[in-house]
């Protein structure tokens, strides 16, 4: 079968059971695979209204056709589930190599039901699949439970080829802001996945395979994408920024341009930018370049921090960890940063919501509204100091450390004071400001995940004007570009590639690559369709859960307060004209619910 294994593997952790199935492929001819077949498995078979945090809440793990080909950044393995923290439809991405290994291991999919009786890992070795007792994991950083697991294999050969994808103490405490963390670095879009896991007494699921995948034109295939390559080395984006320094040189782009957020949102320009940006870190702890399967970027970065306390040394550092556990907190000490990412990783905590649960804290404390008293210590911005321990406190679910770990959105509504959290549907903002990058503040209202960048990433295009100039400040056609990045985005997922990938690929390449491994004829308007459909399937799904068109919008500061200083000073979203339009474009009523002719034409 080009492309797929044709098996999906069911595991209910209540009956400690595992069953084989087939792959529906009147399923995949309708969203394709990764996140398109989660969402439609989720769709199917949980009430959305039902409770994330309860064994009937379902973990999905599925990987795309191009996943374990060979195709340009094809190392994509879609996780989705109901969102503990947003209450909505989570889809995350697994990078590295798990997903083609699961691919070479017979599978296309995994299955996650129940709740087992104790902490057990799953592990798949081709056809020998297996729940195995993990209470000696639990407790157990991340790093130590890959090294354990692999321990156990014996081989020591063979373990090397393992991939693991686990959660830390955070996510067995089951914090709302638990992430999963696969080979040192976190999953891209966590939503409380960690947490998922842990409430199902899942520590890991371990998967090796020696298998191939079948494609149809391989011949073609590799043509296509050696000229694709040579395409991408003469680059200069990927060449001379993406490949040496990560997305970190994000940071002084966005600062440049008044985009970069400092203190909660509540400032635009941060005096120590010097101190984080990406030359600052390539002077001083830079040690590596890594890739994902397949993927010529290259943009994770290895780094290490050799002063103690800050001693350590990890793997994906990127521009969001930085700026939100930065700037956003007024710090502008980059050893305590990358110390502070590391931790993340091995307690399994999603960074990008560390630095807004803190920054909204912050916020809360110098306004006199959260207590010394009730936070057990003091809280100010560009204290670089209380970073590290908050970060303990959250993973090990102590003292405010639980609060903490709740997440932005309820430190904030616990305390009534709503405009303290900056994000949409109950998620955090990334490091964007939306009253500058109009596109990007669409795109958070309306996103389904909430405010999640990857998503709908069109920065792509309004900050690094990668297919021509950046406007970021005006409105007129964002409606339509939003639209579009989120369709493409989400067929990109479905299909197992990355998003960053948009910085060098575009649709008439992947409509190439699929249609190569497949032996389809799509063509590019088939490729947008199914994104449209799998993002609307999503909106179905969170509407059933009990969103509605008024979730659809951010914070009271970033539709009402302009950006008080730096470049865009002045700048606000005007969510109000936009919104309009894109509905319209979505062929969704005035309430932002699909049409039935919308759903038909979908075939939904």
């Amino acid at each position: 079968m080009n492309g797929w294994t044709g098996k999906v593997l069911r595991v209910n952790l209540t009956e400690g059971s595992v069953a084989i199935q087939d792959l529906d492929l009147e399923t995949v001819s309708l969203v394709m695979g990764g996140r398109g077949l989660g969402v439609k498995i989720l769709c199917d078979e949980i009430d959305p209204k039902a409770n994330a945090l309860e064994a009937h809440n379902k973990l999905i793990f599925a990987t795309g056709p191009l996943t374990g080909t060979g195709a340009i950044a094809s190392a994509l393995c879609s996780v989705t589930t109901k969102s503990p923290l947003t209450g909505g439809i989570a889809c995350a991405s697994v990078l590295g190599n798990f997903g083609a290994e699961l691919k070479f291991s017979g599978f296309d999919a995994i299955i996650i039901e129940g709740k087992s009786k104790f902490p057990v890992y799953l592990s798949i070795m081709d056809d020998k699949v297996r729940l195995l007792p993990a209470l000696h994991l639990w407790g157990r950083t991340t790093t130590y439970t890959e090294k354990l697991i692999k321990a156990e294999m014996g081989d020591l050969w063979k373990a090397r080829e393992m991939c693991i994808v686990s959660i830390g103490p955070a996510g067995e405490k089951i914090a709302n802001i638990a992430s999963l963390v696969h080979e040192d670095f976190m999953a891209f879009g966590g939503s409380g996945l960690g947490a998922v896991m842990g409430t199902k007494n899942l520590k890991a699921v371990a998967v090796r395979g020696t298998k191939g995948v079948k494609v149809a034109h391989g011949n073609r295939f590799l043509l296509n994408t050696s000229h694709l390559l040579k395409r991408i080395e003469k680059d200069p984006l990927i060449s001379e920024k993406v490949r040496n320094l990560g997305t970190t040189f994000l940071v002084e782009t966005l600062h440049q341009m008044g985009f970069l957020p400092s203190k909660n949102f509540q400032a635009a320009v941060f005096n120590g930018i010097k101190n984080v940006d990406s030359q600052a870190l390539a002077r001083s702890i830079l040690c590596g370049h890594r890739s994902c399967l397949a993927c010529p970027m290259a943009c994770l970065k290895t780094t290490e921090t050799k002063k103690p306390p800050f001693d350590g040394k990890g793997t994906g550092l990127d521009y969001n960890t930085i700026a939100m556990l930065g700037p956003n907190l007024g710090i502008d000490h980059l050893l305590a940063i990358a110390k502070a990412y590391y931790l993340c990783v091995q307690l399994g905590i999603d960074p990008i919501s560390v630095g807004a649960a803190i920054a909204t804290a912050t916020e809360l404390y110098e306004k006199g509204i959260l207590s010394e008293l009730d936070a057990g210590q003091s809280f100010r911005f560009g204290k670089s100091e209380n970073l590290i321990p908050l970060i303990n406190l959250i993973g090990e679910g102590n003292g405010f450390g639980c609060i903490l770990g709740t997440g932005a959105f309820r430190i904030a509504k616990d305390y009534e004071h709503m405009e303290s959290f900056m994000g949409a549907k109950g998620r955090e903002l990334p490091p964007y400001d939306p009253r500058g990058i109009q596109g990007m503040g669409l795109h958070f209202a309306t996103s389904n995940s909430g405010a999640y960048h990857l998503d709908g990433f069109t920065v792509i295009d309004e900050v690094l004007g990668i297919h021509g100039e950046p406007h970021p400040l005006e409105t007129e056609g964002k409606a339509w570009k939003v639209k579009l990045f989120q369709d493409l985005t989400a067929v990109l997922n479905a299909m197992g590639i990355c998003p960053l990938s948009l910085m060098c690929i575009w649709i008439d390449d992947m409509v190439t690559m699929v249609n190569d491994v497949l032996e389809t004829h799509y063509e590019v308007d088939d490729i947008l369709k199914i994104g449209e459909r799998i993002w609307n399937l999503e909106r179905l799904f969170n509407i059933k859960a009990g969103f509605t068109g008024a979730d659809d919008t951010l914070s009271e500061r970033l539709l009402s307060e302009p950006i008080p200083d730096g470049p865009a000073k002045g700048s606000i979203l005007h969510l109000d004209k936009l919104l309009p339009e894109y509905y319209r474009l979505r062929g969704w009523n005035e309430q932002g619910i699909p049409t039935e002719e919308k759903l038909k034409d979908l075939g939904l």
